[in-house]
């Protein structure tokens, strides 16, 4: 699906032939429906192309009858396309989160769709706005605020199951152009559930297995929290704190330099940076995913939760991303690598089986259990 959607959305949507299928779940304690009839019935749409997401082409487009601009995602109907309008449903209306408005299935080209019509984002992304405030100071208190923001749109994610896996620059938009613009969390083409598994349920003896084998939903967690770390570095300096030296967009020696958590603080950028600051970094970009603060933790830390005390130190930081300009498509580019190489790691945590598991200590549980005339019956989790 990926490789079509960059050439076959242009145009208008012809009217639907109601194709049926699946319903789509709504937001937390509700459900919603995809609407049937043809999205052209309700919006007009431009070719103005707005952004490009994981899954899909942006277009803006207007309500007809209040003429509310507003933007347009095109999906070719699969399990994948899915799965991101349910979690961006279940998530929309979540603060800091960009809203869903309406969401239509038609046929377009032949193949069935999903429209996804979203609030438009008119205020463009977190690190150009920085950019373009020029000699006008950007501070380490206003750094915190943004963080503040950006966690409790993880908050609010995380507590209801859903690790969003693509927090980076491009898809943290403002509202508009205005001062008092609102942050907001966008493209949910990676997010995905983290409910957790059968086998952490209390009747499961867990003593036996690794702590890596439970919970990978700790894991898909984690992204964000290393995300989070990613984009406050590069908020309170201007550039980031892994890069490839090769020119690739992640070389061989940048994962290493993840892997291994080699970055520093580097003067004069970091000079008169908060030593609460630098230590909620190190608390982020923790090497083991599992060590990593969570998202409550997170929320919890001084420099997040007073951030009225933070001090209001003029940073480098839209001095840096202006001198940079040039350089700041790969510094996203590399950022887009490592959370897919991240995202891969992940999806290899696997929950073990235990009926085919060889483990020794099991196979040792198990003749026990069989061999004693009193034992119980299990709990079926299964």
């Amino acid at each position: 699906m990926d490789g079509e959607t960059a050439e076959e959305q242009e145009g208008p949507v012809p009217p639907p032939v109601a194709p049926g299928g699946p319903g789509l779940g709504g937001a937390p304690g509700g459900r919603r429906e995809p609407k049937k009839y043809a999205v052209t019935d309700d919006y007009k749409l431009s070719k103005q192309v707005l952004g490009l997401g994981v899954n899909g082409k942006v277009l803006e487009c207007f309500h007809r009858r209040t003429g509310q601009k507003c933007a347009l995602k095109l999906l070719y109907d699969s399990p994948k396309a899915r799965q991101e309008v349910d979690h961006h449903w279940q998530a929309s209306g979540g603060p800091h989160i960009v809203r869903i408005l309406d969401v239509y299935e038609n046929m377009h080209h032949g193949k069935r769709c999903l429209l996804i019509i979203m609030e438009c984002m008119e205020g463009g992304e977190l690190f150009s706005r920085i950019q373009e405030r020029g000699d006008q100071a950007f501070t380490e208190r206003e750094a915190a605020e943004i963080m503040r923001d950006i966690g409790t749109a993880i908050q609010f994610l995380h507590s209801h199951n859903i690790a969003h896996r693509d927090v980076k620059p491009e898809n943290l938009l403002y509202t508009s152009k205005e001062k008092d613009a609102v942050l907001k969390l966008t493209d949910f083409g990676f997010a995905k559930e983290t409910t957790q598994n059968a086998l952490q349920t209390p009747c499961y003896t867990p003593y036996y297995v690794a702590p890596e084998v439970l919970g990978p939903e700790k894991y898909d967690k984690s992204c964000d929290m290393w995300s989070l770390g990613v984009i406050m570095y590069i908020l309170l300096c201007g550039f980031p704190p892994f890069y490839s030296n090769t020119g690739q967009a992640i070389s061989p020696g940048m994962k290493r330099r993840i892997r291994l958590g080699q970055y520093g603080f580097p003067n004069p950028e970091w000079s008169e940076v908060s030593e609460d600051a630098k230590q909620l970094i190190r608390l982020l970009l923790k090497t083991d995913p599992t060590e990593r603060l969570t998202i409550t933790q997170f929320m919890n830390h001084p420099w997040i939760n007073q951030s009225m005390v933070v001090p209001q130190t003029p940073l480098h930081t839209a001095r840096v991303l202006q001198e940079d300009k040039d350089h700041w498509d790969e510094v996203k580019e590399e950022m887009t690598s490592a959370l897919a190489t991240m995202r891969v790691d992940y999806d290899q945590v696997k929950i073990k089986d235990l009926k085919t598991s060889n483990n020794r200590l099991l196979n040792k549980r198990r003749k026990k259990q069989a061999g004693s005339s009193s034992a119980t019956q299990g709990c079926n989790n299964q």
